[in-house]
């Protein structure tokens, strides 16, 4: 397969970026206590009845679209109901009825900057508020309860700069995303491997950026498997900063591959360990399916994180 996720999200001018997203409920689960502000809050309840994972587990199951990018996006969603995925996720707009068709939702929009041009820059401050401006009311009125943000690349600035810069971005987000009700989430991801030179690369500075803003609608999306490349220590991270955490995705390390007994993490306990923390948002599977079995690799990605 050779889609990735610079190419899917990365390489689209952030002037032209749209909300890549489908219909989904407002108020997404961001830890032991939701982004709305109640333990467990929203309507998660009603539609795990309908559309949720089997298990016990609070969180619910999502699904990444740029994986599956030679499936039929309809056979997606169909192939989704029936293992109990409750999302599909990074969809253009023109995409979300075909999903919501099929009774599933979508954990997270995608927003307003891409990943090697984000908040860390000033000079692209401005268009990123104008475009989320645009967003974001969008974003509400489909009920999609997250809308994705990175951080940028360093090229050359510090780590102290573009803390402070990505610090003032999010500040003139957080009144907007206030309003809409819904939580900008920015992604945590490797810059050892696939993404080099990413900023957002360490839990530490993401968790700096969120406590500086002071917003419940500012968080983190926390990637399990570019944090096991960068820093290990999944559990204890997560645990940690789950006041910090949006959202979550996953992969197998190495190679990114399934995230069954092929690679190093233990993802069933991985996902006990969020799950008891009280976390009532979503999981979606990032991994690139490599068995030839795409579906199958998919429903036992499911398997092993349903409780």
């Amino acid at each position: 397969m050779t889609m990735n996720r610079r190419s899917f999200l990365g390489t689209v001018p952030v002037s032209m970026l749209g909300a890549r997203a489908v219909v989904a409920q407002s108020g997404s689960g961001t830890g032991a206590q939701d982004s709305g502000g109640s333990f467990g809050g929203g309507t998660f309840g009603d539609r795990r009845q309908s559309a949720g994972p089997a298990g016990s587990q609070r969180y619910l199951h999502s699904v990444c679209r740029w994986c599956y990018g030679s499936t039929d996006l309809a056979e997606l969603a169909r192939r989704a109901r029936e293992m109990r995925i409750a999302s599909v996720e990074l969809l253009s707009e023109p995409e979300w009825k075909v999903v919501q068709a099929e009774g599933l939702t979508c954990a997270v929009a995608n927003g307003p900057t891409t990943i090697s041009n984000g908040l860390n820059r000033t000079d692209l401050h401005d268009g990123i508020i104008k475009r989320s401006e645009e967003l974001l009311p969008k974003v509400q009125a489909a009920r999609i309860p997250s809308m994705i943000v990175f951080s940028g690349n360093r090229a050359g600035m510090s780590d102290d700069e573009g803390l402070k810069n990505t610090v003032a971005g999010m500040k003139r987000l957080a009144p907007l995303a206030e309003a809409a009700g819904v939580t900008i989430v920015m992604e945590l991801l490797n810059s050892k491997v696939d993404h080099k030179d990413y900023m957002c690369d360490r839990t530490a500075w993401g968790v700096e950026v969120v406590k500086r803003v002071g917003s419940d609608r500012i968080k983190l999306l926390y990637d399990i498997y570019h944090m096991q490349i960068m820093e290990g220590d999944v559990i204890r991270t997560i645990t940690d900063n789950i006041g910090a955490i949006g959202h979550f995705h996953t992969g197998g390390v190495p190679g990114r591959a399934e995230i069954d007994e092929s690679q190093e993490l233990n993802y069933t306990a991985i996902c006990r360990a969020i799950d008891g923390l009280g976390y009532t948002g979503y999981i979606g599977q990032e991994f690139i399916p490599r068995s030839g079995k795409p579906m199958e690799s998919l429903e036992n990605a499911i398997r092993i994180c349903t409780l």
